[in-house]
């Protein structure tokens, strides 16, 4: 006969091993997927601009950890995207860029929650229109700031939003030179591997 005792010892040493096995979400490899709109915010141009920006991204794992007493931590890691953006108004059509930057994260003692912010920068085409406030050239540089919360569903999923801006500009290539600024929300989904 099994004793409950033994099935119970049993038991939450299998449970303790199986936790030992789960992988921090920001020790693993990570593709963000993310989607958002802005609108423009600065007198650069006249033109009011509406962007909608999808994004992939892929997260490394942490290059430093600054571990706190309470088991939680903030951690750094690069983070390299894809931004396709949709000018939904604006004489162009759209932005498609490539961008990096550092993420920096805070993340709760269980691994659950985390605080995000990013601000980095990249280059990028677009379809000039020209005209007054338009974009004067085809190559833009585009730099970018966002923040915001990730919630972890499982081991390999989260899901996160916050607000975001992006810089779009030709820096003095042309002139005038008519940058856009936009400042808006952006969803998204993690996937961890």
């Amino acid at each position: 006969m099994i004793r409950p005792t033994l099935i119970l010892f049993t038991l939450s040493a299998i449970q303790a091993v199986a936790s030992e096995d789960v992988t921090a979400p920001w020790q693993r490899d990570v593709l963000d997927i993310e989607t958002g709109i802005g609108w423009q915010v600065s007198s650069n141009t006249p033109i009011s601009y509406r962007l909608i920006t999808t994004r992939i991204s892929w997260r490394t794992p942490a290059h430093l950890t600054f571990d706190f007493e309470n088991h939680s931590k903030i951690v750094v890691r690069s983070n390299w995207s894809l931004m396709a953006t949709i000018v939904d108004e604006g004489p162009e059509s759209h932005f498609l860029s490539l961008a990096g930057s550092p993420s920096i994260e805070w993340w709760s003692p269980n691994n659950q929650w985390s605080l995000y912010f990013q601000i980095g920068g990249g280059i990028g085409v677009t379809d000039s229109a020209g005209g007054d406030g338009g974009q004067g050239q085809d190559f833009v540089l585009n730099w970018f700031a966002k923040a915001g919360l990730q919630y972890q569903i499982t081991e390999n999923l989260g899901i996160f939003g916050g607000a975001h801006f992006v810089h779009h500009s030709n820096k003095g290539a042309t002139d005038p030179n008519p940058g856009i600024d936009s400042l808006g929300f952006t969803l998204g989904a993690s996937f961890s591997f």
